[in-house]
């Protein structure tokens, strides 16, 4: 790969280790933040996943992502990753959660206004409606786990370190099967862009399977996602780990559970033909946040035990996250081209 296509690249790049760097939390933060597992033995397992994740079922929602806006030119592809890239780290410095799904898609249809290309209103409001289904569907999975999970706990009766064993292997597992849905889901909102920009030719490895041009960058995204795991996730797991405290070890992992399925079930291209063969109705192929799956699991959980302990200020304070990301990445996408038109006489 020449550097010139790796200086486009980076701008993915650098979503992609902001993703890692903050999204990670979700998967491992309450294991890491309550010293159940250690923090490289989390980083080494999320990243494994992470990378297998993205490069073995990261095409569904690619694809998805390349109805709503097909960018056929590396220049673009760069400022829509930027400001993608750019929209979470101001949301973020501002206290605000936000979303990389929403920031991306909200990049890409500023792309199409600039350029004067009509957006596919079906794709976008299949997108638009997994951002309500998401949280919802992880609140739900979440408050039937929980009861399931304490009635196994009660039966079982284990002995309190065999229970601490086993929590810290749950935790673990939880958390490996997170990493490979957030891997699966959240890669195209990192290479997407890139997928009809960029044609790199099949590579073999060592001989056993062979990675196409679409792989090849869900594995260059998959290891900057790494990168952002190792290098800055550890604050931030701490940080989560402590804010979800208050849950107990097996709370904590129903919601980790739940929000691991949600993300696999919007991801999952096996598992949408199966249930086509099958007659049963399938879930959009779309990235979805995996901020939103942990925030639905949580408050799925709070309104099982009553919703006392709810902070309803902070849920709308994140609400208005959500609203304000996609917008701003939009804006800010269209305003760069138009820019970068203007001044450098780019079309």
């Amino acid at each position: 790969m020449d550097s010139f296509l790796l200086v486009f690249l980076s701008g993915g790049l650098f979503l992609g280790w902001a993703l890692g760097a903050n999204d990670a939390a979700n998967v491992f933060g309450t294991a890491v933040g309550t010293r159940m597992v250690r923090f490289v033995t989390a980083a080494a397992v999320c990243s494994v996943f992470l990378i297998l994740g993205a490069v073995i079922s990261g095409a569904g929602p690619a694809e998805t992502l390349g109805k709503l806006a097909a960018i056929d030119a590396l220049p673009d592809a760069f400022i829509a990753a930027v400001s993608a890239g750019l929209t979470v780290f101001v949301m973020t410095r501002w206290g605000l959660p936000v979303s990389t799904s929403q920031a991306i898609v909200g990049a890409l249809v500023g792309w199409n206004f600039s350029r004067g290309i009509e957006t596919d209103l079906g794709t976008l409001t299949t997108i638009i409606s997994t951002w309500i289904l998401c949280p919802l569907l992880a609140g739900a999975i979440a408050a039937a786990l929980l009861p399931l999970a304490a009635s196994g706990l009660r039966l079982l009766k284990p002995h309190l370190l065999l229970q601490d064993a086993a929590t810290r292997w749950a935790l673990l597992l939880a958390g490996a099967f997170g990493a490979y849905s957030l891997g699966a889901s959240n890669i195209a909102n990192v290479m997407g862009p890139f997928v009809h920009a960029v044609a790199l030719p099949p590579q073999s490895v060592a001989g056993l399977f062979v990675l196409g041009s679409a792989q090849q960058l869900f594995l260059f995204g998959g290891l900057a996602i790494a990168l952002g795991v190792f290098t800055y996730s550890r604050r931030v797991m701490m940080t989560v780990g402590k804010d979800l405290f208050d849950l107990s070890p097996m709370a904590a992992w129903v919601a980790v559970m739940a929000h691991s399925i949600v993300l696999f079930l919007f991801a999952s291209k096996g598992l949408a033909a199966w249930l086509a063969g099958a007659g049963l109705p399938q879930l959009p192929l779309v990235p979805v946040s995996s901020s939103q799956a942990v925030v639905g699991a949580v408050l799925g959980i709070g309104l099982l035990r009553g919703a006392a302990g709810i902070r309803w200020q902070t849920l709308g304070g994140i609400t208005v996250g959500w609203v304000a990301t996609p917008v701003c990445a939009g804006m800010l996408c269209g305003g760069l081209l138009w820019l970068t038109h203007d001044a450098l006489g780019y079309s």
